[in-house]
């Protein structure tokens, strides 16, 4: 499976309840709706909570809170069956009008600045 994993990083302008209420309630369903154009075969979002094991375990790999770099409000991850479905699920009409669509939403409550993505392999290990 190929997936595409993406740190997300929330617009200055909202608090993270905003962010992950759009992020699942108005963003997830869009997903949903163009699925098949992009061949989209599994998308999850992880969303991060304050807890205080989030700090403890963010000081204890970087000897401090403080030297610790900054969390993410959410991840947001797709998966596809092969890199030549996902090549070919862009490379139609459809599809590409698909990722302008879901792109031109992200611009909404997304920080794309300090939002990294990227694409990998993924080997399940258990």
């Amino acid at each position: 499976m190929i997936r595409i994993t993406f740190c997300l990083t929330k617009r200055d302008e909202m608090s993270l309840d905003e962010f992950q209420d759009y992020w699942l309630n108005k963003h997830a369903p869009l997903v949903k709706s163009v699925a098949e154009d992009l061949r989209i075969k599994r998308y999850t979002q992880l969303h991060t909570r304050e807890w205080a094991e989030n700090d403890g375990a963010r000081a204890s790999r970087a000897g401090s809170l403080e030297a610790a770099p900054a969390i993410y409000d959410g991840v947001a991850e797709l998966w596809w069956e092969s890199l030549e479905d996902l090549r070919a699920a862009v490379a139609t009409e459809e599809g590409r009008q698909a990722g302008i669509l879901l792109l031109q939403d992200e611009a909404k409550f997304i920080d794309f600045s300090r939002s990294p993505l990227w694409y990998g392999e993924e080997h399940q290990i258990i």
